[in-house]
């Protein structure tokens, strides 16, 4: 702005007056811009998020009617009892709980595994080696914990007094009793 001691009073107000506005249109432009700027970044997030999504299902197999245990969930218990030569070892509480509850766990270190699955339950969800990945121990056909089939004995298990060979493969049921010998 020119130095304003070469006009009048009157000159001086009218300049400031032009200078305000025109201050303010630079003001209300720069508005429009970051208003215009907000709305195009919410935009971009929420076409994203939607593409994500939708991304995301196409990328899921479909579930067959046939691996569908429950969709309004369940709440089963299982006992499991591990025998390793002769010794029964210990489940320990809290299995899968912490600071995120997963839907298989134990509370007690009773052998009881609950299974609490609020929605949709695929077999997969249930088998027994979900448990024992949620643990952190080994178990299959071969191993239970650090010992495997070998001269020093082999893996069995029996669900409910019967053989069973399913192994890890087994899908749990409610009120199954599971034990898995080392002998």
């Amino acid at each position: 702005m020119e130095k304003l001691d070469n006009f009048s009073k009157k000159e001086r107000k009218l300049l400031r007056r032009q200078e305000g506005k025109r201050q303010e249109g630079k003001n209300r432009q720069k508005r429009k811009i970051k208003k215009l700027l907000n709305y195009s970044l919410i935009t971009l997030v929420a076409g994203g998020a939607i593409f994500g999504v939708s991304w995301w299902i196409f990328q899921q197999e479909p579930i067959s009617e046939s691996d569908i245990i429950s969709r309004q969930g369940i709440h089963w218990h299982s006992d499991l009892s591990v025998k390793i030569l002769g010794q029964y070892q210990d489940i320990p509480a809290n299995i899968g709980l912490g600071v995120t509850e997963r839907y298989i766990h134990t509370h007690d270190s009773d052998g009881v595994i609950h299974m609490e699955f609020p929605r949709l339950v695929r077999k997969e969800d249930i088998r027994l080696s979900q448990f024992f990945n949620i643990w952190g121990k080994e178990f299959n056909e071969d191993c239970i914990f650090d010992r495997c089939s070998g001269l020093d004995g082999k893996v069995k298990m029996f669900v409910n007094g019967e053989p069973n060979y399913e192994f890890e493969n087994y899908i749990m049921q409610d009120k199954d009793k599971i034990e898995i010998v080392f002998e």
